[in-house]
């Protein structure tokens, strides 16, 4: 049993995944930090709040405290704004540059017959569900 378990440890899948998680959670506070030092100061320089935990409405004594969401809501999007345009767009566009993604898409392997709507392969002329004759594609 120790010896699966040595085997289950040391497969790359498990390692890989260690990795990933200790990159991420590295990352997660890069870029936290960056949305709380950097850019909720700048917001609330523009718009002058900053936090919106205060926020509240009472409907027949009960008290909803939409603020605190309004504040997870607003981080979120900031967060994501922040990682499209300062992680997301420049890696693609530098993946694109070395070639390490392609630029076009793939030619599609099936089409759609115009009679059922089932996927036959492109160079068909008879579908093989509904047996109609298709025009051989562009």
């Amino acid at each position: 049993m120790l010896s699966d378990f040595k085997k289950f440890v040391l497969r790359g899948n498990v390692v890989d995944l260690a990795v990933a998680v200790v990159v991420g959670v590295a990352f997660t506070a890069m870029i936290t930090a960056f949305v709380a030092d950097l850019v909720t100061p700048l917001i609330a320089a523009i718009f002058g709040k900053p936090n919106f935990a205060d926020l509240t409405f009472t409907v027949h004594h009960s008290t909803f405290k939409y603020g605190s969401f309004l504040n997870a809501l607003l981080s979120f999007l900031i967060v994501a704004t922040v990682v499209f345009f300062a992680v997301v767009l420049p890696l693609t566009h530098l993946m694109r540059r070395l070639n390490v993604l392609p630029t076009e898409e793939p030619e599609p392997e099936t089409r759609e017959c115009p009679e059922c709507l089932s996927d036959i392969p492109v160079a068909a002329r008879r579908c093989a569900f509904c047996t109609s004759e298709v025009a051989q594609a562009a």
